[in-house]
């Protein structure tokens, strides 16, 4: 198996609202590194690390910072992915040189305990909440 990439069970699909699709082109397309797919003048559809997000213009979501991660509070609702950790430290050095704000910086979590995953939060421009965790192996992902 990859020690940068997991295998997909299925892929997801999630649309939601930005209200600029040129600075969603140059968030998810440039800082990302994410493929554009498909647009109108409406929406934009990119290659989410394999799986499909569709940007629509519109109002984003309304979040609160009501979801506890150790002694922080997070965006809620928010989205995300899993990776490898290989890929995961380099999608954090490629947000960290491109000045992303951080909600929570990536920071390992239940260090040695089954479990043991590194996160981080960011928002997109448009106050869009994203979580990204880090796993050394997928049998961590699940593990209790």
């Amino acid at each position: 198996m990859s020690t940068t990439t997991l295998p997909a069970r299925s892929l997801f699909h999630f649309a939601f609202h930005v209200t600029d699709l040129d600075e969603a082109r140059r968030f998810y397309g440039g800082v990302l590194g994410c493929t554009e797919g498909r647009s109108t003048d409406t929406w934009v559809d990119f290659d989410f690390f394999s799986h499909q997000i569709s940007l629509h213009l519109g109002e984003p979501f309304k979040t609160t910072r009501t979801g506890k991660v150790g002694d922080h509070l997070v965006p809620m609702p928010h989205f995300g992915l899993v990776l490898l950790l290989p890929a995961w430290r380099a999608l954090a050095e490629r947000l960290t040189a491109a000045g992303v704000d951080f909600v929570l910086p990536p920071q390992v979590r239940f260090e040695g305990q089954p479990g043991e995953q590194w996160t981080m939060f960011f928002c997109d421009p448009f106050g869009n909440p994203v979580e990204v965790k880090g796993f050394g192996t997928t049998d961590a992902i699940f593990a209790s």
